[in-house]
């Protein structure tokens, strides 16, 4: 097969067996990336055929880069994939039959993603179609170098877009979902923070790549979304995603995703860098905002 996937893994023995058997339908070239796992993720990746690394974790896009340089991964093409997820048949389909006949001058493939929150097809407040470049040609693909809200880049050539979809389909608990949101959350505040500060070199290539869903909201989060009032901001995104993109239909379930992740969340990421900025106690001097970040985050810049 002329395709291969990398997935990160951290204690995904809830989800692998079905990411990696619905993979097996194109592709037997799988490299799993693990973060040195607690449970038995490694044994299930291995009894899958797949090709396992540990290394230890520092943030998704350094950890996906590395695997992009040092997995020896051969083939032409190469996949994303995240342990909870999997491709609907008619994706599987897709992949089978049209790899082979795509243009020579087209280096990356967007697919659909479905969202689903306990159970349930998020199908409003924007997020279905949520596209995404998931497949690109060795080599010319990269990931932005981020600590959240990271892209795959090309560094030439166009793109298209598959028909079917990915599926996002996360079976844990929703202690584990708030706790996953916590620590998203310390990521979101520094990237939020090096917005106004300056404090390291931001990897802007998503902004100059050709016009993509995600280049659009990045840029409206960076210079719309960013400059809103701390506070207010959560509560106009909320409104926006749940009246104004109709989140209301998405019903009970919907209402519990939206109003966690679209109000809760962000509230929570302002709180943290409003805290953050109350702990410098007006001393913003890139050491200060570093140290800081290393002794009270443990992230090391």
């Amino acid at each position: 097969m002329k395709l291969a996937v990398v997935i990160l893994t951290f204690n995904e023995s809830i989800h692998l067996s079905r990411c990696l058997e619905n993979l097996r339908q194109i592709t037997d070239e799988l490299y799993v990336v693990d973060a040195f796992s607690a449970d038995n993720t490694v044994a299930i990746a291995e009894s899958y055929g797949a090709k396992v690394f540990q290394r230890k974790w520092v943030n998704y896009a350094d950890q996906f880069q590395w695997a992009l340089e040092h997995c020896g991964i051969t083939t032409p093409w190469v996949m994303r994939m995240d342990a909870d997820e999997y491709l609907e048949p008619g994706l599987l389909q897709e992949i089978n039959t049209r790899m082979d006949s795509v243009a020579d001058g087209i280096t990356g493939i967007y697919i659909r993603r479905k969202v689903l929150f306990k159970g349930k097809w998020i199908r409003y407040g924007g997020f279905y179609p949520h596209t995404l470049l998931r497949i690109w040609r060795n080599g010319l693909g990269s990931i932005e170098q981020r600590w959240m809200d990271e892209h795959i880049v090309l560094s030439e050539g166009t793109t298209m877009l598959f028909k079917e979809h990915i599926v996002d389909d996360n079976l844990n608990s929703i202690h584990w979902w708030v706790n996953k949101h916590n620590n998203y959350a310390i990521r979101e505040m520094v990237d939020l923070l090096n917005i106004r500060y300056g404090f390291w070199q931001t990897d802007q290539r998503l902004l100059k790549a050709e016009g993509s869903q995600a280049k659009r909201k990045r840029f409206l989060k960076e210079k719309v979304y960013a400059a809103l009032s701390p506070g207010a901001r959560a509560s106009l995104y909320f409104i926006f995603r749940y009246v104004l993109r109709y989140g209301f239909l998405d019903g009970y379930k919907g209402f519990l995703f939206h109003f966690m992740q679209g109000y809760w969340y962000r509230l929570l990421v302002d709180v943290n860098v409003q805290e953050f900025q109350q702990k410098l106690q007006g001393n913003e001097s890139r050491e200060d905002i570093m140290a800081l970040l290393k002794q009270d985050y443990n992230i090391h810049i």
